[in-house]
């Protein structure tokens, strides 16, 4: 069982342009969708459509339209869990141009107070003990933390929630995927606190390693020609700060998988890109999918690329089944 926390979820509202976006002027759409959204239910809902039992919890009414367009969409679909909170679920916006262009506006989202913490915190706790997390032989199950929190969330939450599912769950395998003070404030907690893989870009990559602004806002533009080897040592040294699986995405130059038993590269798999909405949390259920299968390194990579890439072939937020993967799968090498 997969337990997806998305502590800031989100409907996601995705217009499409017949053109570039013009700054300023008038600009007509010619498409528009609204979804259900928001990185850890994105995580859940690809799961589902590929056979595995996922739930997907999050802080919402039970009359909130977020919980209505969930509990509307096809089977197979995950465990819808609201967790009761006051206020309604933020609305984000992605602009996407013909060319693959994507520009998002995101609300804030809806503030917690601390009650509506803890009781997300406890729920998540529930969830992932009955989904078998604290269970002998419980490898094949996960806890992901995906996405921003909240206001009034604390920023040290996600390094709180793993020590608390430690505890609980033992056997868990536990994946944060976030960035800015969220990320920060985990990367102040290695190793103590310390998941189990982490999915940065690579500038997030670059910033946790420590290897200053200007070399970690390099790392995608040195991987597209060929040189990885700051990616590499940038995902050693997280990993020997506790974190065991370090799945880097690169952009168009692919994406790097380092672990303790070494390092691997995978090319983007050549598609039309039409959204990038939902890739990244595609390419990590991906990831989590082949794992759960019993997957090597690279055959989890290749499996995290080619969900990124069906995701980003795909319009608006429209996430992948396994019917979307592309024909060609991705070229991985072993680096180290």
């Amino acid at each position: 069982m997969i337990t997806t926390l998305t502590p800031n979820p989100s409907l996601d509202r995705t217009v499409s342009l017949n053109g570039p976006l013009q700054r300023g002027g008038v600009n007509r759409l010619c498409d528009v969708r609204v979804e259900p959204g928001g990185k850890g239910i994105n995580v859940a809902r690809v799961l589902a459509w590929a056979g595995l039992p996922a739930k997907a919890l999050f802080p919402a009414s039970a009359t909130d339209p977020l919980v209505r367009a969930l509990n509307a969409l096809p089977t197979p679909a995950p465990q819808v869990i609201p967790v009761q909170v006051r206020n309604a679920v933020r609305v984000n916006t992605a602009v996407t141009e013909p060319d693959g262009t994507t520009t998002k506006l995101n609300e804030p989202g809806q503030a917690l107070d601390h009650t509506e913490v803890a009781a997300l915190e406890l729920a998540l706790l529930e969830a992932a003990a009955t989904g078998g997390g604290s269970a002998a032989g419980a490898g094949n199950h996960w806890a992901v933390l995906s996405g921003s929190l909240p206001p009034g969330a604390p920023e040290d939450w996600y390094p709180r929630l793993v020590q608390a599912l430690r505890a609980a769950c033992p056997g868990l395998y536990i994946a944060v995927d976030t960035s800015d003070a969220p990320l920060a404030a985990l990367a102040h907690e290695l190793p103590e606190l310390a998941p189990d893989l982490i999915k940065p870009n690579g500038e997030e990559l670059g910033q946790l390693a420590g290897l200053g602004q200007e070399a970690a806002t390099s790392l995608e533009e040195r991987a597209l020609k060929g040189d990885l080897s700051l990616v590499v040592q940038a995902g050693q040294t997280l990993v020997s700060q506790g974190i065991n699986t370090v799945l880097a995405s690169l952009g168009p130059a692919g994406a790097v998988l380092v672990t303790p038993a070494g390092a691997w590269h995978a090319s983007a798999p050549e598609v039309t890109v039409v959204s990038t909405v939902g890739a990244g949390d595609s390419s990590l259920a991906g990831y989590v999918l082949a794992h759960v299968q019993g997957g090597d390194e690279a055959t989890c990579l290749t499996t995290a690329m080619a969900y990124g890439a069906a995701a980003a072939s795909l319009p608006g937020t429209t996430l992948p089944t396994p019917a979307d993967l592309p024909e060609q799968p991705a070229s991985v090498t072993r680096l180290r």
